[in-house]
């Protein structure tokens, strides 16, 4: 074959013996193909270095075996542990994954979506909480209903306003788990570090704080709305020490901004359990790691990223598929009894 040749599906075809359509039922894996000539066509493509052409496939109106994944914040573990589950199984399928970073802006959530319908991927997986308003996705799901009728799947994580297959962590449960296990402990002045009032999540994590420390008067409640990052709970962290400074515990509503917690009070000279209790939300890998190592409730991140692909496989049925995903709390060094008085 010439130098710089590309090798197309006719080139197989010669070299085997058959059609172009055998070559091309058996490199998709259609029906009406052997297994035995399937797996000569395979061999003998890979041997001469055949690579299919996805854009002229797409362009001939079909799919790709792109699943396209958008997320909030790529830079948080929350978000990278979910992908990395995602990928691994979409590798195993032969499938690619397309990873796209919203930064929580749902204009350009919106048009990222629109980007990965517009190139006919063959999935939509979007990662992270939905909006308590609706009309902010109402655009949104419009476009993903578009997507649904002409064939193409759309799988949620955590999102359970949208009409589509979903993973619905139990965030008002592990919510609910987090307080009592402060209360046990003793705790009654307790900081709780919120997000954007708007996001489902947030409102769910918070409901179930709530649910255990409302009502209750030996307990001293602060909540506080800052972004839902590492940064915006470091702020806020100082906050809490300057205008409550008895507080014993703080709560933060995932392990990023936990994290940004124990920076501040390390950086403050606040001893960590031993003044003060810090907890958060999710068990990122890194979150065993650290020092001390972070209380929090366990959500299996990857492997929601291994079910998120199963779904996609899976043809929908005639009912949106609707799967809850229990906690766990972690108990490790952030939290112990508040110091005696």
């Amino acid at each position: 074959m010439e130098l710089g040749h590309v090798t197309r599906l006719d080139d197989v075809a010669r070299a085997l013996g058959v059609s172009t359509a055998t070559v091309s039922r058996a490199l998709s894996g259609k029906a009406g193909v052997s297994s035995e000539v399937a797996e000569r066509v395979r061999r003998t493509a890979a041997e001469m270095g055949y690579v299919a052409n996805v854009h002229a496939r797409t362009l001939a109106g079909g799919t790709t075996t792109v699943i396209g994944l958008v997320v909030h914040e790529i830079g948080d573990p929350y978000f990278t542990e979910i992908a990395g589950g995602l990928v691994e199984a979409a590798e195993q399928n032969d499938l690619l994954v397309q990873v796209c970073h919203a930064g929580r802006d749902p204009g350009r959530e919106l048009k990222q979506v629109r980007s990965l319908v517009a190139h006919r991927v063959r999935a939509v997986v979007l990662a992270g909480s939905g909006h308590t308003d609706p009309e902010v996705d109402a655009d949104l799901r419009a476009l993903l209903d578009g997507f649904t009728a002409r064939g193409g799947h759309v799988v949620a994580i955590g999102r359970r306003h949208l009409e589509s297959d979903a993973l619905l962590p139990d965030n008002t449960g592990a919510g609910a788990t987090l307080a009592r296990h402060l209360l046990e402990l003793g705790h009654r002045r307790i900081a709780v570090l919120g997000g954007p009032p708007g996001l489902t999540t947030v409102q769910d994590r918070l409901a179930g704080i709530h649910s255990v420390l409302d009502g209750r008067e030996d307990v001293e409640l602060h909540v506080l709305e800052t972004d839902f990052t590492r940064d915006g709970a470091a702020t806020a962290a100082v906050e809490v020490v300057e205008r409550w400074p008895r507080t014993t515990a703080v709560l933060a509503l995932n392990d990023a901004m936990a994290i940004g917690v124990l920076d501040t009070l390390r950086r403050r000279g606040v001893r960590v359990p031993e003044q003060v209790s810090v907890a958060g939300f999710d068990d990122v890998a890194v979150a065993a790691q650290l020092s001390p190592s972070l209380t929090t409730t366990r959500f299996p991140l990857t492997e929601m990223g291994r079910e998120a692909l199963q779904l996609v496989l899976t043809p929908p049925s005639g009912e949106a598929r609707r799967r809850r995903v229990d906690h766990q709390l972690i108990t490790r060094e952030s939290t112990a009894p508040p110091p005696q008085e």
